[in-house]
């Protein structure tokens, strides 16, 4: 799985509720069939806390990142939208191609 699909994934579950990292792996395994690996995980959430596209939920602490809650910001759930926009337009043209739907 590429990065960029780790932290897509990360911020879709986080977008219903805040989580800490076994929750998130947790959700992420509910919706896809299979968990991140450790590395993809905790690596997707550091790139995602840099670009300030989450953010620990209030009172979550210091602890371990993977006990620490947290939630999406405003930004990550713009750039989550466009994602996801941009997901469904090409999903939508391949489907055309296939002929899996009217145009």
């Amino acid at each position: 799985m590429h990065s960029n699909d780790a932290q897509m994934l990360v911020l879709t579950v986080l977008a219903d509720r805040p989580l800490h990292g076994y929750a998130i792996n947790a959700a992420i395994e509910q919706l896809t069939g299979s968990r991140l690996g450790p590395g993809s995980l905790y690596g997707a959430l550091s790139r995602l806390e840099a670009r300030e596209l989450i953010q620990p939920v209030d009172g979550a602490g210091e602890s371990a990142e993977r006990h620490r809650t947290m939630q999406i910001t405003g930004a990550g759930r713009e750039v989550l939208r466009a994602e996801l926009q941009q997901m469904a337009r090409v999903s939508a043209a391949g489907l055309r191609a296939l002929g899996a739907t009217r145009p």
